[in-house]
């Protein structure tokens, strides 16, 4: 974008020009020109470059479901999400879920009643045939599939170790 200014009448100020462009990295770079011969040669006052700051909070990054046996969870997990962890090591697994990680933690004397006060949902294309194959791969059914409102739709499972897996069909949400 480019704004120019019309001559003064008092032609000592001069012209200016300012010029704003997108930068690939997210920036906007100003360039800022005056002229005394009426536009007919420009003099840069100004170069610069503005960076948007980057939040604090960035969003999403991991979910961590805590089990017993880690072994046996990796395997279970594999299953039930159709990927091979990225990260594994004995005290913890990672998996990467569509561009998020979902973690398994060893834990030596593991929780067995779970709080259901706060639910992980991963984004699903087809909930119905999702919520089928996490009980056919051994979960257990806590909250069947459900319209929320429009085509949005939950449901939630149990793994072995009592942790909530929640599942959701959202077409109106998508990735930035």
């Amino acid at each position: 974008m480019v704004m120019d200014d019309v001559e003064n009448s008092d032609a000592s100020t001069g012209l200016n020009r300012i010029a704003w462009e997108k930068m690939n990295n997210n920036s906007v770079r100003q360039t800022w020109s005056v002229s005394q011969d009426s536009g007919l040669t420009w003099s840069v006052v100004f170069d610069g470059e503005y960076k948007m700051k980057k939040p604090d909070i960035l969003g999403l990054r991991t979910c961590i479901y805590k089990v017993g046996d880690i072994e046996k969870a990796k395997k279970w997990y594999a299953t039930a999400f159709g990927i091979e962890p990225y990260w594994d090591e004995p005290f913890y697994v990672g998996f990467n879920i569509g561009g998020y990680e979902l973690g398994l933690l060893a834990g030596e004397n593991p929780i067995t009643e779970k709080a259901e006060s706060v639910v992980t949902y991963w984004g699903v294309n087809e909930i119905e045939k999702v919520y089928k194959h996490f009980l056919e791969s051994g979960a257990t059914e806590n909250e069947k599939p459900e319209s929320v409102g429009g085509p949005l739709m939950v449901a939630t499972v149990k793994d072995t170790w009592g942790n909530v897996i929640g599942l959701i069909y959202n077409p109106a949400f998508k990735l930035q």
